[in-house]
């Protein structure tokens, strides 16, 4: 099958060539349209209910909101795992389903299990499910800040003004946003006032729901023309918030401004940002749609800032301190610079190895041609560009010149020694050189002898296809046994199979188009570039010969001391591969550190933000490396990561590499150990973005280790 196909290929070579340039267009917009990020998406099918019951300790959260939305769920097809936190006055229930089950079919399932049990629920209790997001979904982070705003105006801005703007792009399912206060109007009754004109509590606060709201009074008719009433009472302003009317004593309207007293205030908080040591702050956090290109939403959120930060305020600006295209752009380019090297080598190896640039550039022919291709696969089988898929290309580059190696160095073989017929052979109809076979496969360039000299020497492209012939079983069965070497892999599941299904596919990918190529474009590049002649063996091959030929004759003659040798070696590798260290897999460096720190469950708000600026204060004086710190303490807004008052996540936002005292980053983390351990009763831990989330995912806590301890409240 394989014959007949390069003979195909080169019966028709425009076609192969017009199928080259078509394969080189559609890799290049494959690559294009390539989702890229720089870790592959190990989260499974998942989907969060978020509850919200201002006021309701965590006991109270468990038993009457958590509890019965568990039970509810319990019985949704191809669930996998439901765990929860309770926490005060939120509740985080994440369902985990099998793989492979439709996350919009999952949300719907928990959506009408949550809206039968919505209605037991306790009045007050509000939320539902979270953005379609994956717990690697948080792209973007950036502050607002403002010399003059209040953190009631910056987080203004924030929700009413950045954050619309920013939901509109593509690929992002939601912006949290965090710290700050969130401007309310606030009713403090006066329980005096309110004895004395009979008035209960109950009575106020449902005069403040009923009055705040604007209702349609139909149509009134005006001779010709009918006009539409409306009754505008929603609230606009402290105002209108006095102006309310209670109730009526004595024929006197009794209003709110009686009774209370009316102010501007804040929302309870349930969290605050630090920044730098110096104050609270205001926090956005970009959060990208499940499979959303993650260079592209990074892009998207950069322009869609700049511009609106041209309409802010004047004094006021937006400060980014995580981005994820940074580290995709990192991590993008270091296997670029991997496969470029690789590239370079590989060609390299071949003009000293073949002695030949002819044959070296058509050898080469395969390494673009074959990334190419596994683009185009890649793209059709919805696999994105990380540090996994691409790592296994560059692992796939020494491999994918093997068949092409052998066809090439075949072909130059026999046009060496078929060249020489008739002082230089004929030609064939289209003009090209022609040779006759020489079965004795040698290549010394020797002129043939009297019984062949007579004879007259086929066509090139005959003489090709015969050569390829020759080799297409041993070269198919080479990389196809590289191929099935791999499929293992492809079988893993889970966490396993999502972070190395994609590095086997990508050299199953580029495996099989180099065999494909090398059996069709290189034999008809091959026509075109290489003319028969003598061809000698490269001095490295006549160099590496002189050393190996003795050696292998040693070795014939001490075949026992040989493999005695070879077991020995291979006892000793066992033995220190039973030493070494093993993990599932190395930690990758994202180039930036989270710190989280720990604090007495009991602490309050005020007391946590104050230990935080203590703290990044500290660090900033003793570790000239970080230049910038920002700290979120509590739950965020939407409820994504509920955290205790006591817990804090701190972003440290790190000078260049290249600038450190000492270019190290487990130094660099020596150095903060030693500012943390100066701060008594705050426990802390060291993470990385992606990393903290992809322990959340997993086991839902962070670190490497976690003890889990179940059973009845203890009476202690």
């Amino acid at each position: 099958m394989f014959a007949r196909l390069s003979a195909f290929a080169l019966a028709q070579r425009l076609l192969i060539l017009v199928a080259t340039a078509l394969l080189v267009a559609g890799g290049v917009r494959a690559w294009l349209g390539l989702p890229i990020d720089a870790f592959p998406d190990v989260s499974s099918t998942q989907v969060k209910v978020i509850m919200k019951a201002p006021g309701m300790t965590p006991e109270e959260v468990e038993a009457r909101i958590t509890t019965p939305i568990e039970l509810e769920l319990l019985g949704i097809p191809h669930k996998r795992v439901v765990r929860s936190t309770s926490k005060y006055a939120i509740a985080d229930i994440t369902l985990d389903f099998e793989d492979g089950t439709d996350i919009y079919w999952a949300r719907q399932q928990v959506a009408e299990r949550l809206g039968n049990v919505a209605r037991d629920l306790p009045a007050g209790v509000s939320g539902g499910l979270a953005p379609i997001t994956t717990p690697l979904g948080e792209m973007f982070m950036f502050t607002v800040e403002g010399e003059g705003l209040s953190l009631a105006e910056r987080r203004t801005l924030l929700d009413w003004t950045i954050r619309p703007a920013l939901r509109t792009l593509p690929g992002v399912a939601d912006v949290n946003a965090l710290g700050g206060a969130v401007r309310a109007f606030e009713v403090v009754p006066d329980n005096t006032a309110l004895n004395a004109r009979g008035v209960t509590l109950a009575r106020l606060r449902e005069a403040l729901e009923t009055n705040n709201r604007n209702d349609g009074a139909g149509r009134l008719r005006d001779g010709e023309e009918a006009l539409v009433v409306r009754a505008e009472g929603a609230i606009r302003d402290l105002e209108d918030v006095r102006a309310i009317v209670v109730a009526v004593r004595d024929g006197q309207p009794v209003r709110v401004g009686d009774l209370a007293d009316v102010r501007v205030g804040s929302l309870t908080r349930y969290g605050a940002v630090t920044a730098s040591g110096e104050a609270e702050t205001v926090q956005g956090l970009v959060l990208g749609l499940r499979g959303a290109n993650a260079r592209q939403v990074v892009e998207g959120v950069r322009t869609r800032l700049a511009e609106i930060e041209k309409t802010l305020p004047k004094g006021v600006s937006i400060r980014p301190f995580y981005d994820r295209g940074s580290l995709v752009d990192r991590a993008v380019n270091t296997v670029a610079k991997a496969l470029t090297e690789a590239v370079v080598l590989v060609v390299v190896l071949l003009l000293l190895f073949l002695g030949n640039l002819r044959a070296a550039l058509v050898v080469a022919l395969i390494l673009p041609l074959s990334a190419l291709a596994t683009f185009v696969l890649m793209r059709v089988f919805g696999l994105s560009a990380n540090l996994m898929s691409l790592g296994g290309l560059a692992i796939a580059i020494g491999m994918l010149v093997d068949a092409a190696v052998v066809v090439v160095e075949n072909i130059v073989t026999r046009l060496a020694h078929d060249g020489a017929l008739h002082d230089g052979g004929g030609r064939d109809s289209a003009g090209h050189e022609g040779a006759a076979s020489d079965s004795a496969g040698h290549h010394d360039g020797a002129a043939p002898d009297a019984a062949t000299r007579g004879r007259s020497a086929p066509p090139l492209r005959t003489l090709i296809a015969d050569a390829v012939r020759e080799v297409t079983t041993p070269v198919a069965s080479g990389i196809l046994i590289i191929v099935i070497v791999f499929l293992p892999l492809l079988t893993l599941e889970g966490l396993e199979g999502k972070l190395f299904v994609p590095v086997a596919l990508t050299i199953v990918f580029a495996l099989s188009a180099s065999l494909l190529l090398s059996l069709t474009v290189v034999p008809v590049a091959a026509s075109f570039l290489l003319r028969p002649g003598a061809h000698a063996d490269p001095w490295l091959m006549r160099l590496a010969t002189r050393v190996y030929v003795p050696a292998l004759r040693w070795s014939l003659a001490h075949a026992r001391a040989v493999v005695v040798a070879a077991l020995v070696a291979l006892a000793g590798t066992v033995a220190l591969y039973l030493q070494i260290g093993k993990t599932f897999m190395p930690t990758l460096d994202e180039g930036d550190v989270i710190i989280g720190l720990e604090k007495l469950p009991s602490i309050a708000l005020d007391a946590s933000v104050q230990g935080d600026l203590r703290i990044q204060k500290a660090i900033l004086a003793r570790v000239p490396e970080v230049r910038r710190i920002v700290a979120r303490v509590g739950s965020d807004e939407l409820g994504l990561d509920p955290m205790g008052l006591n817990q804090t996540d701190t972003f440290l936002v790190l000078a260049p590499k290249d600038t450190w005292r000492t270019p190290d980053k487990q130094w660099l983390l020596d150095e903060l150990r030693a500012v943390l351990h100066d701060f008594p009763g705050t426990a802390y831990s060291f993470t990385q973005p992606i990393e903290m989330r992809v322990a959340e995912m997993v086991i839902g806590v962070r670190g490497d280790v976690a003890i889990k301890i179940f059973g009845p409240t203890s009476p202690r």
